[in-house]
């Protein structure tokens, strides 16, 4: 699975893979971040994510982690965020909170 997803900060393209264990985030080609993942019982489990400290602050966690739910979500699983990055992400956009499982 890939798809393109909205630019970055700088304007600089985006694109979320997922692969097994991980949604990657890509910029211009080169893999900058990633969300690791494991599955178990029709749960998701987001344990850790992280992006390049050149690439913070541009934006990027947030369209990987809004990518990775997205996915979630459409494969028809719940959503464990035990990564503290993933769970802030769900506070500020209640639309996964009816999917999520709270560690």
């Amino acid at each position: 699975m890939s798809s393109d997803t909205p630019p970055d900060r700088t304007g600089a393209a985006t694109t979320v893979t997922q692969q097994p264990g991980q949604f990657v985030i890509e910029v211009e080609g080169r893999a900058v971040g990633l969300a690791d993942y494991h599955d178990r019982d029709g749960q998701r489990v987001f344990p850790h994510t992280e992006v390049l400290p050149e690439f913070q602050g541009r934006g990027l966690a947030t369209i990987l982690v809004a990518e990775a739910l997205r996915v979630t979500r459409a494969e028809g699983l719940r959503i464990v965020p035990t990564c503290w990055m993933v769970a802030e992400y769900i506070d500020k956009n209640s639309e996964y909170a009816d999917i999520t499982d709270r560690a």
